[in-house]
């Protein structure tokens, strides 16, 4: 922030020394007290006597950056360095101006100058750091916050914008550790335990999260962004109701918060009120039309319940959401979404979202070749071998290798939309990927000799994903089913730590983690198993695709691609989904699944 630095005294003569220096003690005053006019005339007025006067000079470059007037605060501030080159306060002062006008080159450059005068200038430090964090240069900005502390170990806004970095870097614990110092400093700092519940809400320690919010809106109970975030970590908790009121609460306040209202939505939508969550999803893009994410999560609802239509045309909504982190590829070549006829022309499919995404739109890639296209695919490396396995005469890229030539791009989950996909429309034959040759001995010989019935196993996902609290499961969950007289074996990558005394507890699993190299592993053991049963993971569309029989466990409500109150699904004709008829109802959905290979139902009906 701007300071008022002490005052050292210029003239020309021992008269007009005196009287400037009465008229700067007199501006000071009045420059301290708020009364910014008067100080102004009082300043210029020395000035007008003085054009050289540097401590008017700089107490004006600080009076015009304290009421924002950040171009003339620069010009006397400039002029007080020429006069006196080694101030550093001057340099700092002028450095927050250049930084408001988003100068942040010459910010920079102006509080480096500040710091070679002296080194231990606090407050350079930290408003250096504040414009690297304006350049997203983080790394180089928690350097200069880490200098700031350790000149003034109790420099609480900088442990607080240290914090800020140390999130964007996505270092949570770390960040945590500094938001605790600043509140040890300063308990009363609404923004930093604010900031602390995101960062536990980021590390899914939601009950903490929740005590932080709850701390920002006591200290300031019209925190609409605490009451928000309260209320994502109540839904995170499956407390819908007391979300809906944070929410409720958050408009209250400010009945123009459209973050509340799509949030709200997505509240209503996991209780199944889809009516109410697309009214809410609608008040939120009426007050703000260019709400990326209500459009989105409009439109996972739409395809939810079946309106494919208008719903994969909201979702391209997707590139223009704030933390969508697979933001769409810049080509000279433009976009394909169905319109350009194809013949004798290249199209690109480029790569997006996780894998399970990929394995299930790639099929299209079959389609596009029907209309006399040629076809490169851009394939993650995991997926490389597996995909290659595609029935059709497609040009194979891994992932950030150079691409051939080509006339269009599409992203693979834009596919949809390009072939106007309805729900009867939806390409299903299968299975569209198949299994290595080489691979299918390799596991026939690692398995041996089969005995009993053979299931693959998979009980959770990507532990990054936003909804894997609800789609994953415990392995003890699955504990009155592995008793069964099968053998099963577990088809994931990794395990998880808290799952690892009921591994030891169940020998009867097989875990082949070493030997899962990439996709094309998975597909091999999963062709050697009977029958497969996954949580919404890409091995569960992986199966799918394969034409394997899958059991698919599903939360109360599921992702969109799956539908509702249906036990099949139009995308995958061998899978039969199991359903939970309550939040976290996984107990009756494993029962389901015992009953029904105890009576050897066909499962793949």
């Amino acid at each position: 922030m701007c300071h008022t630095p002490k005052i050292s005294e210029t003239s020309n003569s021992e008269l007009t020394k005196m009287q400037a220096s009465s008229l700067i003690q007199k501006g000071t005053v009045l420059h301290q007290q708020g009364k910014f006019v008067e100080a102004q005339v009082i300043y210029k007025q020395i000035l007008k006597s003085q054009p050289d006067h540097f401590d008017a000079l700089q107490l004006l470059g600080v009076l015009f950056a304290q009421i924002k007037k950040y171009p003339e605060a620069i010009k006397y501030l400039s002029k007080a360095l020429k006069i006196n080159p080694n101030h550093a306060g001057s340099y700092s002062n002028r450095g927050i101006a250049l930084k408001k006008l988003k100068q942040f080159d010459e910010a920079l450059i102006s509080f480096d100058q500040a710091i070679e005068i002296n080194p231990d200038y606090t407050n350079a430090h930290y408003n250096r750091g504040n414009t690297l964090m304006e350049l997203k240069l983080f790394e180089e900005a928690l350097v200069s916050y880490n200098q700031a502390i350790k000149i003034e170990p109790n420099y609480e806004d900088a442990y607080y914008n240290r914090g800020n970095t140390l999130m964007e870097l996505k270092l949570f614990d770390e960040a945590l550790k500094s938001y605790d110092q600043a509140i040890e400093i300063n308990p009363e700092h609404v923004e930093t335990h604010y900031n602390r519940g995101n960062t536990l809400m980021e590390l899914k320690l939601f009950d903490k999260a929740l005590k932080s919010y709850d701390q920002a809106i006591e200290i300031n109970p019209d925190h609409i962004e605490a009451y928000n975030n309260r209320g994502n970590t109540l839904k995170a908790l499956n407390c819908h109701d007391e979300a809906l009121n944070s929410y409720d609460q958050a408009i209250k306040i400010n009945p123009g918060y459209p973050e509340a209202y799509n949030n709200r939505g997505n509240t209503l939508k996991e209780l199944k009120q889809f009516d109410k969550a697309l009214i809410n999803y609608n008040q939120a893009i009426a007050i703000d039309p260019d709400y990326a994410d209500a459009y989105f999560n409009k439109s996972t609802l739409l395809i939810l319940r079946g309106d494919y239509e208008e719903g994969w045309q909201l979702y391209e909504w997707r590139w223009k959401q704030k933390h969508n982190s697979n933001s769409r590829r810049s080509f000279k070549q433009p976009l394909w979404l169905g319109i350009e006829p194809l013949i004798s022309k290249t199209l690109l499919i480029t790569i997006e979202q996780g894998f399970g995404d990929y394995i299930q739109f790639i099929r299209y890639a079959l389609l596009v070749e029907h209309l006399e296209a040629k076809v490169v695919l851009e394939v993650p490396l995991s997926l490389i071998k597996l995909t290659s396995t595609l029935k059709g005469n497609f040009i194979f890229v891994e992932s950030g290798k150079p691409l051939p030539d080509f006339d269009y791009y599409c992203p693979v989950a834009s596919l949809p939309l390009a072939f106007k996909t309805s729900v009867e429309t939806i390409p299903a034959t299968v299975p569209y990927l198949f299994v290595d040759e080489v691979k299918k001995q390799q596991w026939n010989k690692r398995l041996g000799k089969q005995g009993a019935t053979r299931v693959g196993l998979v009980w959770t996902g990507n532990p990054d994903h936003k909804n894997d609290h609800n789609r994953s499961l415990l392995l003890k969950q699955f504990s009155s089913l592995l008793t069964l007289p099968f053998e099963f074996h577990s088809l994931q990558k990794d395990t998880r730590a808290v799952d690892s005394q009921t591994i030891i507890d169940f020998p009867n699993i097989y875990h082949h983690q070493e030997e899962l190299q990439d996709f094309s592993d998975t597909a091999a053991l999963i062709d050697a198993m009977d029958i497969i049963i996954s949580v919404d993971t890409s091995v569960a569309h992986l199966a799918g695709a394969m034409g394997q029989k899958l059991c698919l466990l599903l939360p109360y409500v599921p992702d969109f691609r799956w539908m509702i109150d249906r036990d099949d699904s139009p995308w995958y004709p061998f899978a039969k989904i199991y359903r939970q008829e309550k939040i976290n109802g996984w107990d009756t959905v494993i029962e389901k699944l015992k009953t029904d290979l105890l009576e050897n139902i066909n499962i793949a009906s």
